[in-house]
């Protein structure tokens, strides 16, 4: 049966650079269809991309995108490997010519290099159509700047890249799964209704797109679920059969671990109904999936079911959301709970008095952060240790902002005795709300251009 050989490289915007090298190393051994692929965008990654992009119409494409392409695109190019990633975010047609550019300075063949676009909804659907749309998650967006608008396409527009005999594809916003179910639709020639298989397709894009997420990577818990060498954990493969089966591995002698476990807990990624997981191109239903480990780090992954897909694409809209101050300080030794908390309460009730009445968060990290964050209880841990205040807000002011840090640096002097190890800054921040828009909105809109 035909075998299309897929591997990632890359799972969020920021991931291990280098962890694309065991994977294509692995894939110059396979024969017949071969391809690497590079998942770096989320929701706010694209909003920062489109900040950037304003700023400078050459950017706006991921700022890892040189650290990953680098040196991946040598070997990739010497052994056939077709890349596809969204390191296009904001602008693909410009991170194109930098891989052209990366090309040059490392002397390879100019590689043919396809771009999809039409994901970006600011291009071509007004302000005031998207500022009006129904809201289906996230933020308010009435009265707010919108900074970003991108719909999540699918994976037949990247099979369609392909259709033009290209090195890379490089594309904004699509469904993370889309990365995978595109080439495998070109290879296969799935078609539109072939449910069972697109959704199969779809699953494995998912088991892939987190990189070493269900390689043991996020998986490892010491002494509850050991994995072996996490240092050089290796990035997963998939082995994908005509008839929509597939088999998740990772490179050999890379550390990691593939099991029934690992792929579980991926699956069950962000995934709410697992009857209904949605994207453009399919509803997958994962209910009679099965998992075999068949072999060392090998899973085969069958009985996905697919129906069609559907109405509407889901977009993300990006909006301004203020400013948010975070500061920290310090503190240690003998009642050093007690001075943390003093801290906190000094400098929430001189912002109350300066005029802030929102909300500022309370983190003492050591004692009550993470899973008792926010709100600090009555009670005091029962023990001398070393804790560190962290106070948070957001204003829509950058100067209300700054009062708070300024606020918990004026502790050294003014502040329960010995703080130290201060940090603070202000940072623009941005929020999220999700629509749906109907297909025939943005079908006409979508577009390949090919750059060599």
């Amino acid at each position: 049966m035909p075998t299309v050989h897929i591997g990632n490289g890359a799972g969020f915007s920021g991931d291990r650079f280098d962890a694309s090298l065991p994977v294509i190393q692995a894939l110059s051994q396979k024969q017949g269809p071969k391809y690497l692929t590079f998942e770096v965008l989320a929701e706010r990654t694209i909003a920062t991309a489109q900040r950037i992009r304003q700023q400078d119409p050459s950017l706006g494409f991921s700022p890892y995108l040189s650290h990953y392409m680098g040196p991946a695109l040598g070997p990739c190019l010497e052994h056939n490997i077709t890349i596809v990633s969204n390191m296009g975010a904001a602008n693909p047609i410009a991170g194109a010519h930098k891989i052209l550019e990366i090309a040059r300075e490392q002397g390879l063949r100019p590689p043919r290099i396809g771009v999809l676009i039409g994901d970006d909804l600011l291009e071509y659907i007004e302000l005031e159509k998207l500022r009006h749309s129904p809201t289906m998650e996230g933020t308010k967006i009435d009265g707010r700047a919108i900074l970003a608008a991108n719909v999540y396409l699918g994976a037949r527009h990247v099979a369609k890249v392909l259709a033009e005999n290209v090195d890379v594809v490089l594309v904004g916003r699509t469904t993370d799964s889309a990365l995978i179910l595109g080439p495998l639709i070109h290879e296969f020639g799935w078609t539109e209704d072939e449910w069972d298989l697109l959704a199969s397709g779809t699953i494995c894009g998912h088991l892939l797109e987190c990189g070493g997420q269900v390689t043991g990577a996020y998986f490892a818990d010491p002494g509850f679920k050991d994995v072996p060498n996490l240092h050089e954990v290796g990035f997963p493969l998939a082995q994908v059969r005509s008839d929509g089966s597939f088999t998740i591995t990772k490179p050999e002698g890379t550390g990691g671990l593939v099991n029934k476990a690992t792929v579980t807990e991926q699956l069950l990624y962000e995934m709410h109904d697992p009857a209904a997981y949605l994207v453009p191109d399919v509803t997958a239903d994962v209910c009679a999936m099965t998992l075999h480990d068949v072999g060392e780090d090998q899973v085969d992954v069958r009985g996905i079911k697919g129906h069609e897909p559907p109405p509407t694409l889901k977009a993300t809209l990006v909006v301004e959301h203020g400013f948010m101050a975070e500061a920290e300080m310090s503190y240690a030794g003998m009642n050093s709970y007690a001075r943390a908390r003093l801290a906190s309460d000094v400098v929430t009730r001189r912002m109350r008095n300066l005029g802030f009445n929102g909300d500022i968060r309370t983190d003492i990290i050591g004692a009550h952060s993470v899973l008792d964050g926010g709100k600090l209880p009555d009670e005091a841990p029962s023990f001398d240790g070393d804790y560190r205040v962290r106070l948070c807000m957001i204003s829509q002011d950058r100067g209300r902002a700054q009062m708070l840090v300024d606020e918990l640096q004026s502790l050294y002097c003014s502040g329960p005795a010995a703080g130290g190890g201060f940090r603070g800054y202000v940072s623009e921040q941005q929020a999220t709300a999700s629509i749906l828009l109907p297909f025939g909105s943005v079908e006409p809109h979508v577009r390949v251009e090919v750059v060599a």
